[in-house]
């Protein structure tokens, strides 16, 4: 038995090398800061969500979706199966015990001629099997586990991003159509005015029948925008209905927009910080991990694998001395490829290629990243100048359309002057708001991209 235990000792020695190469974590050669911007020690996505959305209708959507999206559920599941598998991985390390109880009967017939009893035996045994991790193979399986375990994890937490992000754009845009829909409704009662004065002008002979006509048409032109405009808003509750998890109701939301003042600038923080910051990078990385890890798995494959085989037990043909008849049987097995066609040899090639692939995936998710936030801040840059134009061109448009409706009345000009006027001032209206929406979805993406919301 000392004989025994010194071999598996000298084998248990044996097997705490591991053979592959180790990951290191990849260098990237990423701007030191992002362009127009200084370093900053802090950064915007490093507010939790629930303080950036101040609207408390936004707070509730967004959790409600967090815990009723189906999507995010089945990335929790995913999270759980892959919690599981790494246990499945990690418990090879440790020996294989089978028991079993048996009686038999046997009886030997030669021939025909005749039978030979056979006393009944009894037994009770313990089957034993351990797999030593000679060269690294199982711990290579098991990193590679670990790493796709991490990968699930961050994956959830980028479909929280996303999803925190998307619930607070929908409902953004599902205002600035609410918005638009009121500003329709306005100048469709502001188009009655105007087809009911031309009227009176008209069958007073001050006008001709066209300036009658013509507001007739752009009154029925701006009913037209109405349905299309409620079709429009449905769509977008259903759609943000659909991403919570929830059936058809309907949804809680501002009836007015505030204004919503950008400062001059975010703190953004530092490009390489995106790596740490921002999950789908992060879950890339841990692929990038298990690929490497299942490189060693498949390297390792190709060296012989040592298996301790024992059975433990009690063995007697009287039931009564079962206690007292012990027996034991130990084996090694050694495996060892010896042809198959370089087909191990494939296998570890083919690994490589797929750990090369999973290195330009990461770059490529890393550079995405980097251009994700350069994006977000051109609109940040551009956006507050681009609301301010449209609410000075919103502002005179105003002006020159009341200034056109009193010319007219007084018989200045023609009707289709004030039909011009009207039609700017709508236009300017409609974009002063879709820029105000901009500007709140323009922060959405900016938090998005900097990796807040998780």
């Amino acid at each position: 038995m000392k004989k025994y235990i010194a071999i598996i000792l000298s084998l248990f020695f044996f097997s705490s090398c591991k053979i592959g190469k180790e990951y290191t974590k990849m260098e990237i050669d990423m701007p030191a800061e992002f362009m127009s911007y200084t370093q900053d020690s802090t950064c915007f996505a490093d507010i939790k969500w629930w303080d950036v959305y101040a609207d408390t209708n936004l707070r509730n959507l967004i959790q409600y979706t967090l815990d009723n999206n189906k999507d995010m559920k089945i990335a929790v599941a995913k999270v759980k199966e892959m919690a599981a598998k790494k246990k499945m991985d990690y418990a090879d390390f440790f020996p294989k015990i089978n028991a079993s109880v048996y009686g038999q009967d046997e009886k030997l017939n030669y021939q025909g001629d005749y039978s030979k009893p056979h006393d009944i035996e009894y037994g009770v045994k313990a089957n034993i099997s351990w797999e030593l991790d000679l060269w690294g193979n199982l711990r290579w399986a098991n990193e590679a586990s670990i790493a796709e375990y991490m990968s699930t994890i961050e994956g959830q937490r980028a479909l929280m991003m996303s999803l925190v992000a998307e619930v607070a754009e929908i409902y953004f845009e599902l205002i600035a159509l609410d918005n638009e829909l009121l500003i329709v409704k306005q100048t469709l009662k502001a188009r009655e005015d105007g087809v009911r004065l031309a009227k009176i002008r008209f069958e007073g002979g001050l006008t001709s029948e066209t300036s009658y006509q013509q507001a007739k048409l752009e009154y029925a032109k701006t009913a037209t925008m109405i349905p299309d405009l409620e079709k429009k808003i449905a769509m977008k509750e259903n759609e943000l209905l659909a991403l919570s998890g929830s059936y058809p109701k309907r949804v809680e939301r501002v009836r007015k927009q505030n204004n919503l003042v950008l400062p001059d600038s975010i703190p953004v923080g530092l490009p390489s910080e995106l790596m740490e910051r921002r999950p789908d990078v992060r879950k890339a990385e841990q692929r990038l991990i298990a690929a490497n890890a299942k490189v060693g798995v498949a390297y390792t494959n190709m060296f012989p694998k040592i298996a301790l085989t024992s059975n433990l037990g009690l063995e007697t043909d009287q039931f009564a001395t079962l206690l007292s008849s012990p027996m034991f049987f130990i084996s090694a097995n050694l495996l060892s490829p010896v042809f198959n066609m370089g087909k191990n040899n494939a296998k570890y090639k083919a690994q490589k290629a797929v750990y090369e692939q999973e290195c330009y995936n990461y770059e490529k998710v890393v550079m995405s990243a980097f251009y994700d936030v350069m994006n977000a801040l051109v609109e940040f840059n551009k956006i507050k100048e681009i609301y301010e134009t449209r609410l000075l061109l919103e502002q005179s448009a105003k002006a020159t359309m009341e200034l056109a409706q009193l010319q007219y009345i007084n018989g200045v000009i023609a009707y289709l002057n004030v039909l011009d006027a009207q039609r700017n001032y709508f236009d300017a209206q409609i974009s002063l708001s879709n820029a105000y929406r901009d500007k709140q979805i323009t922060m959405v993406k900016l938090y998005k991209a900097l990796g807040g919301g998780w």
